[in-house]
């Protein structure tokens, strides 16, 4: 009897799910790990962070995913090193061989040279990471209305966002619709004008993959909700409670969000030549591991470099999804000993909101924005969600807040003072 082939895809991200998805009642042997037993849809953790949505409504358990895939089983580990020659890989749960290993493992913050101050920061790359936002804003809003000899209202109100990417303008909006709309309803006696909400770029605009008629419209709309926006602007450090500047300007703040960059999600094991700058694999028109006969790579940990695109294709979700359903079926046609088909990549347009009918959409042949470009950027990421129940909760939270300019969730979930843990790069109660 013939040996079923055994793949291996490490993370359940876009790319991994999509992938296995296509491999559903394949003659392989499907093995899914990741360190988290939900998938995340990461587009939205913004709202998680700000009170608009429930972790619940943009992670879904993995096993609930492929429930009725008889050929596909998961684990929840922590993949530690590859051995590329012994088709290996060793994880928190022990060792595991593969025919066919696929990297899709995503991306990782990445702080530059903030790295010694990373435990002061807040990310948002997990849920975890968001519900850490949440819980430390809300507690600190309940601070400020306490007399606190130590802090100065401002410190402990101010809101500093470092990097002008998708996620840090959609984070942005929507803390400001959060000061103009929530938190005069529930801390009335707050003195909001001494709260101030900076979005720090170091470029020269803002979305700087989107088309120029994106970025000025969205920080037009930052502008109106009264974000202050500075463009060509790099922080060089923080320390005491304070961002400093490189001109040696501060702004006070004890929350700091960094939304400033990511790299590629790596495993040690790799050799050094498959390695590009961000910590991408290198791979060819196939996906396929620079150096390696039977180990792919897909989304955002990949780089496919060409003219067009000199450092790998841009870390979008469609991108990882097409790469996993190709790649899906390259390996199938291999198995087959047919040849495989290179991946070619079709721009079908991206899109970021800012807030409440305002947002901004550059298709290939059409770009438009404001309250239609909000509807359609609402309805791709509601019905991109991977359940029925997220895909309705969702819409239904979506509904309500419009029309009551609310946000329903600002629980803190953990009693205490919070502060940055340097071991392990989070928020724990003390």
């Amino acid at each position: 009897m013939a040996k079923i082939p055994k793949i291996i895809i490490i993370g359940a991200g876009f790319g991994g799910v999509k992938m296995v998805k296509s491999l559903y009642k394949k003659p392989v042997e499907v093995l899914l790990i990741d360190r988290n037993n939900y998938h995340n849809f990461q587009p939205l953790m913004y709202q998680v962070a700000t009170g608009g949505l429930e972790p619940g409504n943009i992670g879904y358990p993995v096993r609930r995913i492929f429930r009725k895939y008889k050929n596909v089983s998961f684990r929840m580990a922590e993949v530690l090193k590859i051995n590329i020659r012994k088709n290996q890989i060793s994880t928190s749960i022990g060792d595991m061989t593969y025919d066919y290993l696929v990297m899709a493992s995503g991306s990782e913050n990445n702080f530059f040279n903030f790295e010694p101050v990373k435990h002061k920061l807040l990310t948002l790359k997990s849920l975890p990471d968001a519900l850490q936002i949440r819980n430390w804003i809300f507690q600190n809003l309940e601070r400020a209305l306490a007399e606190n000899e130590k802090e100065s209202l401002e410190e402990i109100m101010n809101i500093a966002i470092v990097g002008g990417g998708p996620a840090g303008i959609e984070l942005a909006g929507a803390l400001a619709e959060m000061k103009k709309h929530l938190i005069p309803k529930e801390f009335p006696e707050l003195e909001l004008s001494r709260m101030s909400l900076n979005l720090y770029q170091s470029g020269p605009k803002l979305l700087a993959s989107m088309s120029k008629e994106a970025s000025e419209k969205t920080l037009e709309y930052l502008k109106e909700m009264g974000v202050n926006v500075f463009l060509n602007t790099r922080v060089s450090d923080y320390k005491d409670n304070a961002i400093v500047l490189e001109d040696g300007s501060q702004f006070i703040t004890n929350t700091v969000i960094w939304t400033a960059g990511v790299k590629g999600a790596l495993i040690d094991g790799f050799p050094e030549e498959a390695i590009l700058q961000g910590n991408r694999l290198s791979v060819n028109e196939f996906n396929q591991v620079l150096g390696t006969q039977n180990i792919f790579a897909i989304g955002d940990v990949s780089a496919h470099c060409s003219n067009e695109y000199p450092k790998g294709l841009p870390m979008l979700a469609p991108i990882a999804q097409h790469q996993g359903k190709l790649l899906a079926k390259n390996i199938l046609k291999r198995l087959k000993n047919e040849s495989m088909q290179p991946f070619a990549y079709t721009n079908k347009g991206v899109m970021a909101t800012i807030g409440r009918k305002k947002a901004v959409v550059d298709l290939p042949n059409f770009k438009f924005q404001g309250g239609f470009a909000w509807l359609v950027w609402m309805f791709v990421h509601v019905f991109s969600l991977v359940g029925f129940r997220d895909k309705t909760v969702t819409l239904i939270d979506w509904v309500v807040s419009y029309f009551s300019y609310d946000q329903p969730l600002g629980m803190i979930l953990r009693s205490g003072e919070f502060k940055p843990d340097p071991a392990k790069n989070e928020i724990k109660e003390i």
